[in-house]
């Protein structure tokens, strides 16, 4: 029977996917299941690493019942999982503790503290990656003031989607865009020593995996594996990048013809951007985003991230949901939302500015602010609902434009994903705002799409990530959708605006958050002078 199947292994945060595909990119079979982690004390995120694997393995299991013959068919396995984070294994390949996942706060203060000094410059003119209290580096040191005990028992530090990668092969392994990113230097693609010296854990170099480029090297589906997931013993299985890394790859952040930005529209917003050699990748004064190892030699991808996109959406839809519900009308929050075209497109433009840090956690993209907080301008008695959902709407697009502007040069067309770049209102005002032409991706599983990518170019069934992208990706991009001149023009004028309010508030928001806190004072997020652009 002809090996005619990849596999991709998507762990994200909510739900872990195993998704089937053919040779062609064509999505044939998916098994999900829900993943868990626990919340404790002190602004911890744990998780099981035990539970995370049998429930990976569980989903393989399960797609063998929707894919007729799969275990038969398949060429290879690929993995990508949630970034960041810490998953200590001890010598013998058990969990020296529960893991840290991304969510986990708890070496806010290390983070901080590094942040503002000369030592976190110079880990992020290393990695090309700011500070955040969700990586591996911050967190290991948390761990090792925290829990000794759990340092001493462990032998090796992985991501997550490295621990499913040890559990699939036996391997103990990572890969570039995150093992560059937590401890590199992106220039070398390996690990710098002075990083970790400037992360205060240059005692702790044996705890790295060797790194791996999943698209060239693929290692062998164990017998103990094997046994478990009920596939053949042997069969190929390649480390994917990160998952943010591959659903760029997925849903059309590179382009070998031209410079593309990618931005998912999800609960949090992404905004990338291709730098095509290490000396174009742009480091900005503020030492935000990440650069991230692409898996197209000599690429890499640029991000930043708001921590909140179509979030600040369903707030103000909730808000309304209420008050029907009051007066006994029931309506989901879809049913809202797919309303809304036709009303914010016909609200006048650009006559409210919105700021859309409406997440508690604050701000992380362009700059970070753990007490930035959503604010309305030039609110005025005329406006309407729909008046104040075209802000938000703006606030999202104008939020991407200063996201794409801290990483240089604007691409000159944007691919977008998530469940609202269906909406024709946020595509239309996301294009205006960014000055550039969209194309959406129909992709629905474009991470595990992306890791199978590498898979597919690891096992020869494409010579080259570019060809493999023709045959992935581009028959999945939809018709570029040119910005509306008018509206471009107007939101050119409003943008200066919306960068010098933001820039003023943190004054407001440090106050704001002292009286909340009974009038105690908050130490800084930012005690880098260079932190407001």
């Amino acid at each position: 029977m002809a090996r005619d199947l990849l596999i991709g292994i998507d762990a994200g945060t909510s739900v872990i996917k195993s998704i089937a595909f053919t040779r062609d990119g064509v999505q044939v079979g998916v098994a999900a299941t829900p993943n868990h982690y626990q919340v404790v004390e002190g602004a911890g995120a744990e998780q099981d690493m035990r539970q995370t694997w049998r429930d990976a393995a569980a989903t393989l299991r399960d797609l063998a019942t929707v894919v007729p013959d799969l275990a038969e068919r398949t060429a290879a396995i690929a993995v990508t999982a949630q970034g960041d984070g810490t998953w200590l294994v001890d010598a013998d390949g058990e969990p020296a503790g529960p893991a840290l996942i991304w969510l986990d706060a708890r070496s806010g203060r290390i983070t901080e503290a590094l942040r503002g000094s000369e030592a976190g410059r110079r880990i992020y003119e290393n990695t090309g990656s700011g500070l955040v209290a969700c990586q591996m580096g911050p967190q290991l040191r948390w761990l090792v003031e925290n829990r000794p005990a759990t340092m001493a028992r462990a032998a090796t530090a992985f991501h997550l989607k490295d621990w499913l990668y040890f559990k699939l092969t036996g391997v103990r392994a990572a890969d570039a865009s995150e093992g560059v990113h937590s401890f590199g230097d992106f220039r070398t693609l390996a690990y710098a020593p002075a990083t970790l010296e400037a992360l205060g854990l240059a005692d702790r170099a044996g705890l790295l995996p060797p790194m791996v480029d999943g698209s060239r090297q693929t290692h062998r589906l164990s017998a103990a594996a094997a046994r478990e997931i009920g596939f053949g013993e042997g069969l190929p299985v390649s480390l994917g990048p990160i998952d943010i890394v591959a659903t760029g790859l997925g849903a059309g952040l590179y382009d070998p013809e031209r410079e593309t930005g990618c931005t998912i529209v999800g609960s949090t917003g992404c905004h990338m951007r291709i730098a095509r050699s290490a000396d174009a990748v742009k480091l900005n004064p503020d030492s935000t985003g990440y650069t991230l190892a692409f898996p197209v030699p000599g690429t890499f991808a640029q991000l930043q991230s708001n921590m909140a996109s179509t979030l600040n959406i369903d707030w103000l839809v909730d808000l309304a949901r209420g008050i029907l519900k009051q007066h006994g009308v029931d309506k989901s929050r879809a049913d809202i939302f797919l309303d809304l075209d036709d009303h914010v497109l016909a609200a006048e433009a650009g006559t409210i500015l919105y700021h859309p840090y409406i997440s508690e956690a604050g701000e992380r993209g362009p700059f970070v602010d753990q007490t930035a907080r959503a604010q309305f301008h030039g609110l005025t008695a005329r406006h309407s609902f729909y008046d104040l959902m075209r802000a938000v709407y703006e606030g999202l697009g104008l939020a991407a434009r200063d996201c794409y502007d801290a990483m240089g040069s604007r691409p000159v067309e944007v691919r977008i994903t998530g469940g609202a770049a269906r909406s024709k209102a946020l595509r239309t005002i996301l294009a205006a705002a960014l000055g550039v032409p969209l194309r959406t991706s129909s992709r629905e599983e474009a991470g595990a799409a992306g890791a199978a990518m590498v898979a597919a170019v690891a096992t020869g069934f494409f010579p080259s990530m570019d060809q493999c992208i023709d045959r992935w990706v581009t028959p999945t991009l939809g018709a570029a959708q040119q910005p509306d001149p008018a509206l471009a023009r107007r939101y050119e004028a409003l943008f200066p605006a919306y960068q010098a309010a933001r820039r003023a508030a943190p004054p407001v928001w440090h106050a704001m958050a002292d009286a909340i806190r009974g009038g105690v004072p908050q130490a800084s997020p930012l005690p880098n002078p260079r932190s407001q652009p």
